[in-house]
């Protein structure tokens, strides 16, 4: 099946009882279990609910089995912690998400874990790979600057020192990117963003081989983090239009990114769909298409910034991302908070520099709400 019909049909429990065409919701946390192969719960991550989630997002992934949570951040510690423990060593890209930047600086020291931080390149992560590396773990594009790493290559640097190698595939979805015919291991994804795509719902998932799998749900049983029936449904759902939204935000973001580009006010625009962007032959290489998000730095301090969000009248300030709707936000102020100040200068997360999640909305009407408030006097 193509990756429409995909989104649509995979994974769905088909009720022969009332014969409805969607998946029930088994609101139950207790299951009869005599007479039957697996117990049933729904921290063990198996409930009929879970399971549908997890088989459509592997059919577009491309992967064998997963483990669905109830956040993007359950879904990366606990993927990251299946794999390395005391003694070992992490490589992480330093352009990561911040709340995965600051899962290594607030707790792996603690729990005996080193790590190393890299830019945004697959010759950094090899030259960072030790003896004791255990698991690396790359984010393309990166959030919020939109860097792109090449993937084959960080993926076989890994793989031939022995390390497990996840990615964080939020932004580019499974409908612009499928990082495990890449040579990846584990794709993770915050599903809170666009598996979602209606800014209702908190959920994370990873996908992987079915050894991988079982070796992150060992321990998610440990740790909790199961997704209520619910919210599974309600992701189910969301999932059955994630590649015409995509395609839509996706169109739109490049039709933007050209407009910020043209704007003399602007000073830099990150997205790696324009030509002369830093990564634009590799993310082209390995990217069906270049997604919905993307940065630009207007320039001024945080008055200024505070000032133009101010003046914007459809695009909404909001934390998160993903959404059928076009929302901003200032990373210095939101999802990189936690980073210092120091290091988000050396990434490049500047005061001015904001993100734009780029919704389904007509494009038109977003460029201009966006050009009236870079020139309003």
């Amino acid at each position: 099946m193509k990756r429409e019909t995909r989104c649509v049909h995979s994974g769905s429990y088909r009720d022969k009882a009332s014969g409805g065409i969607n998946t029930p919701i088994f609101t139950s946390s207790a299951f009869e279990y005599i007479d039957r192969e697996e117990l049933l719960y729904p921290r063990y991550f198996n409930t009929p609910n879970q399971r549908a989630v997890v088989e459509k997002v592997c059919a577009l992934e491309g992967a064998e089995d997963g483990v669905l949570f109830s956040s993007g951040m359950a879904a990366m510690s606990t993927t990251i912690l299946a794999f390395a423990g005391a003694g070992d060593h992490v490589v992480m890209q330093d352009e990561l998400y911040g709340g995965t930047h600051a899962l290594a600086t607030d707790e792996f020291d603690r729990i005996g874990i080193t790590y190393s931080f890299v830019v945004t390149d697959a010759e950094a992560v090899r030259a960072a790979i030790t003896d004791k590396t255990k698991v690396v773990v790359i984010e393309s594009p990166t959030n919020p600057l939109l860097g792109v790493i090449d993937i084959r290559k960080a993926a076989e640097y890994a793989r031939a020192r022995g390390a497990t190698i996840i990615i964080d595939n939020t932004f580019a979805t499974p409908i612009n990117q499928n990082p495990l015919g890449l040579g990846v291991d584990v794709v993770m994804h915050s599903g809170t963003k666009y598996l979602g795509g209606h800014s209702d719902i908190c959920c994370g998932i990873a996908v992987t081989s079915s050894e991988k799998a079982g070796r992150i749900r060992a321990l998610a049983c440990h740790l909790g983090g199961s997704l209520d029936a619910q919210t599974c449904y309600l992701l189910e759902r969301s999932l059955k239009t994630l590649a015409v939204r995509v395609e839509r935000q996706t169109q739109n973001a490049g039709r933007i990114a050209e407009f910020l580009a043209d704007t003399k006010t602007v000073r830099h625009v990150y997205y790696p769909g324009l030509p002369d962007s830093r990564g634009h032959e590799i993310a082209a290489s390995q990217m069906s298409g270049f997604g919905g998000m993307l940065s630009f730095d207007a320039g001024g301090g945080r008055s200024d910034m505070s000032a133009f969000l101010e003046r914007l009248r459809l695009i909404r300030p909001a934390v998160s991302l993903g959404g059928v709707e076009t929302t901003i936000c200032a990373p210095a102020l939101t999802s990189h908070a936690k980073i210092s100040a120091a290091e988000r200068r050396r990434i490049g997360i500047t005061d001015s520099l904001l993100r734009l999640s780029v919704g389904i909305e007509h494009a038109d009407d977003l460029i201009a709400d966006l050009d009236q408030a870079l020139h309003a006097k």
